[in-house]
């Protein structure tokens, strides 16, 4: 089905499987503020919010369908939904829905206006998105790929407010399916207030084998990095390479907490076997607003520990700027909300660690632009944490440049300061290995 240049006001269209289509470069598909299709019910509406628990309020939805592609080079233009979570009836508030879907190709379009959600996929496989454009920082989320598996985004520049590439495993379907093969590559990210690549918040799911690399993020009103396991979620298996990042509030962001938003109540998750390699943060520093946070890597608690993460050449330079009085605060254990603030001013500039084990770093440099009086690294309640030819400021008012409380096995070697002196270290209930 071919679009010739022109606009088309549009209700609910109903994606079939086995048809293209393809849209001229001054065509726009552009959604109608009344008239589109009610949600369906969903009897699992309580476990996620209304966007997520309905798909055929929609510019485009499909359900059940397969070998269904959209091409071109125009345009799909949210601009009669809403951002609400509260959505009137006739109106609409996703551009591109996809529940239990397959075979799904999207290339060279443009999604503006989006709604809550630019795309939102739920239990498909076999997914491509290529050379799109995802334009909505002026409402909410771009690519939500959620209980999906082989799917592949590359290519492309999305922008949004809301979370930009997050991947999520939600109850919306009733079940969950396991989240696999995902890769997110040579791409443009950004998020004004949110996090520009995510796992969660939604979490009920496992994900394994994912990928992201050749990223240039450049801002975050979050995470540019970010991991959190809410729900009950084992994520193992990820990795990240090749990417630069600019006005992040925290560059890296790996969190475990235990908000039950998933039936039965599942047992605390996990993240483990998490590969970081080749990033490079810089003016780390929220793009609307004052809010900057240290990179993290949390734990639930002594019994659910983030496990074996590896950063190699990870280079950051964070905003810094703080009072050497702020290292001896001690930040909330807080298992029920996952963003970065719960936390508040961490007691180090450059990583703070709680609840770890097996993390190392390898050929890594934290630096800041206002000098900092807190130490560079601290960890609290860990084991086997490696610093390994790593290179720290050190702040002027600073006691101390790496800091181990409670952690058995820490080692420190081949590592310095900027100026080329030893690190002082201070460890407290723990051992070397």
């Amino acid at each position: 089905m071919i679009f010739p240049n022109g606009t088309y006001l549009s209700r609910s269209i109903h994606l079939a499987s086995n048809i293209t289509f393809q849209l001229a470069g001054g065509a726009t598909i552009r959604a109608a503020s009344s008239g589109l299709d009610a949600p369906e019910a969903n009897p699992f509406g309580q476990w996620q919010d209304f966007g997520h628990s309905h798909f055929h309020d929609a510019l485009m939805w499909g359900d059940g369908i397969s070998n269904r592609a959209i091409t071109g080079t125009g345009t799909i233009d949210g601009a009669g939904l809403t951002t609400s979570n509260t959505v009137p009836k006739g109106v609409g508030d996703k551009a591109l829905s996809l529940k239990l879907c397959s075979g799904i190709h999207v290339s060279g379009v443009t999604f503006r206006r989006a709604g809550h959600f630019a795309v939102l996929f739920n239990g498909c496989h076999d997914l491509t998105l290529r050379n799109i454009k995802v334009l909505t920082t002026a409402d909410r989320d771009g690519i939500n790929v959620v209980n999906s598996w082989n799917v592949d985004i590359g290519g492309s520049d999305i922008e949004s407010l809301d979370d930009a590439v997050v991947l999520k495993s939600d109850f919306a379907l009733g079940r969950t399916f396991p989240s696999h093969d995902i890769h997110v590559h040579d791409s443009t990210i950004r998020s004004t207030q949110n996090n520009a690549t995510q796992f969660g918040s939604e979490t009920c799911g496992n994900f394994s084998k994912v990928t992201f690399d050749h990223l240039t993020i450049t801002g975050a009103g979050k995470a540019g990095i970010g991991i959190v396991s809410m729900d009950g979620s084992v994520i193992d298996g990820i990795s990240y390479s090749d990417i630069t990042m600019s006005r992040t509030a925290v560059p890296i962001y790996l969190k475990i907490g235990d908000r039950h938003s998933c039936p039965n109540h599942p047992a605390v998750g996990a993240i483990r076997n998490v590969s970081i390699s080749n990033v490079t943060g810089t003016n780390a520093v929220s793009p609307v607003s004052s809010a900057e946070f240290t990179p993290t890597i949390a734990g639930a608690s002594p019994a659910n520990r983030v496990q074996n993460v590896t950063l190699t050449n990870v280079q950051l330079t964070v905003h810094g700027g703080h009072p050497a009085s702020d290292a001896t605060i001690v930040p909330p254990e807080n298992n029920t909300k996952h963003a970065p603030a719960i936390y508040g001013t961490r007691p180090s500039y450059g990583w703070w660690l709680r609840h770890v084990t097996g993390v190392r770093f390898t050929n890594c440099s934290v630096r800041f632009d206002s000098d900092d009086g807190r130490p560079a690294f601290i960890t609290t309640d860990g084991s086997a944490v490696t610093l390994d030819t790593v290179t720290l400021a050190r702040g002027g008012g600073s006691a101390y440049d790496i800091g181990f409380d409670h952690v058995s096995g820490f080692a420190v070697t081949n590592t310095k300061t900027t100026t080329g002196a030893a690190p002082r270290i201070r460890a407290s209930a723990s051992t070397p290995a």
